[in-house]
């Protein structure tokens, strides 16, 4: 019998080619494993085009309620962001892909875990920290790193698929990497790789989750975001779980060109990138919970929640997720939300979010001693 390895799979190019590859030079039974981030179309015809080009079966896993109740909200609520842009779209779902790949490799009785993350990647990183943490018997596959893969760029990659017959859903023109999940959208490659390019953010098809500021509607929209303790609960007066709240502020704030992000970032592997990111619900969503905490946090917290924001940033970018400091940051995060509670009015208009209106019953906020109106020196050292 065979030995079986799991391949976690897109159904893009890399994981694609990687499937006739894995079968040629190690002979293993391929099992493919999509974990649904929120990728939505991407999904559509996955197992069909992974049986077809080798494996024996596919899973596709729906982790999105897991995404955002257990990896997104502990963001939100510590407001963690890398380098002051980078919302940590691909960053937050890693260590979750890879908790689950270990899972199936239980479940199957496999030996090893393959993945398609580049040598240049931070997510050959990512992966392998979290299926080491879970799972440290489990051989890793990385194929771009590995002596038998021959293959030294996506050019390479389709003229491989192509040779074996592999259908693409991609062309030589448009060949941008991309990672796709119910959070954000990024762009990397081709032009993007010159930073002096400006991104073709007006060219028809290259946004996918919204339109640019320019494009945007000329009339401003209004969203009302509920917290309660750190966590989104309601929008515009309906309450939801967050990750249908994420996906309609998606809907909204792309319509508005909201969080669009140009990005030329420090990777965990030591090289500078250069990427685009969509990201317009969670840009919303992040704007309105810091408004609410300048209501509700005292100045002592509040300064030292921002100066670990960029450490807890850090650490997801870099794949410590499952570390015992992100831990131990996340219950100070937790401690500092039990009164991040209130309602949020944010005003959208062509990409940018304007203040609208702020309500907590834990406000720290007295309009009567703020007040011009009147002057006490009892107010006063």
């Amino acid at each position: 019998m065979k030995e079986k390895v799991i391949l976690a799979y897109s159904g893009g190019l890399d994981t694609t080619a990687i499937i006739p590859w894995l079968k040629e030079n190690y002979d293993y039974e391929v099992i493919c494993c999509c974990i649904d981030c929120g990728q939505e179309e991407e999904l559509d015809g996955l197992e069909e085009r992974a049986i077809s080009c080798g494996a024996s079966k596919l899973y596709i896993v729906d982790i999105i309620d897991e995404f955002c109740d257990d990896y997104i909200m502990p963001c939100v609520q510590a407001n963690a962001i890398y380098e002051n842009k980078y919302l940590l779209g691909t960053s937050m779902a890693r260590p979750l892909i890879g908790k689950k790949l270990v899972e199936i490799a239980r479940k199957e009785g496999a030996t090893a875990i393959c993945h398609g993350a580049t040598g240049k990647g931070n997510d050959q990183i990512r992966f392998e920290l979290a299926i080491k943490a879970l799972a440290p018997d489990l051989k890793i596959i990385a194929a771009w790193r590995d002596d038998k893969w021959t293959m030294q760029s996506r050019e390479d990659e389709i003229e491989y698929a192509e040779a074996h017959n592999i259908p693409l859903k991609i062309d030589r023109e448009t060949n941008y990497s991309k990672d796709k999940n119910l959070w954000h959208l990024s762009h990397e490659g081709l032009d993007l790789e010159d930073p002096g390019n400006e991104p073709q953010y007006d060219k028809p098809g290259f946004l996918e989750l919204g339109v640019s500021p320019k494009t945007a509607p000329d009339k401003s929209e209004f969203v009302e975001l509920a917290f309660e303790k750190g966590v989104p609960v309601s929008l515009n007066g309906e309450k939801m779980k967050p990750a249908v709240l994420i996906a309609k502020l998606n809907e909204i704030g792309g319509r508005n060109g909201i969080g669009l992000y140009d990005v030329v970032e420090n990777r965990l592997v030591g090289m500078k990138s250069r990427g685009v990111y969509e990201t317009p619900g969670g840009t919303i969503l992040y704007k309105a919970h810091e408004v609410l905490e300048t209501l509700t946090l005292d100045k002592l917290t509040a300064h030292k929640k921002r100066e670990l924001a960029i450490t807890f940033g850090e650490l997801v970018y870099d794949g410590q997720w499952f570390s015992p400091l992100r831990k131990a940051l996340s219950a100070f995060v937790t401690s500092t939300q039990e009164h991040v509670t209130g309602k949020v009015r944010l005003k959208l208009y062509k990409g940018n979010l304007i203040n609208a209106g702020v309500w907590s019953p834990y406000s720290l906020y007295r309009e009567d001693i703020a007040t011009f109106a009147a002057v006490s020196d009892q107010y006063l050292f």
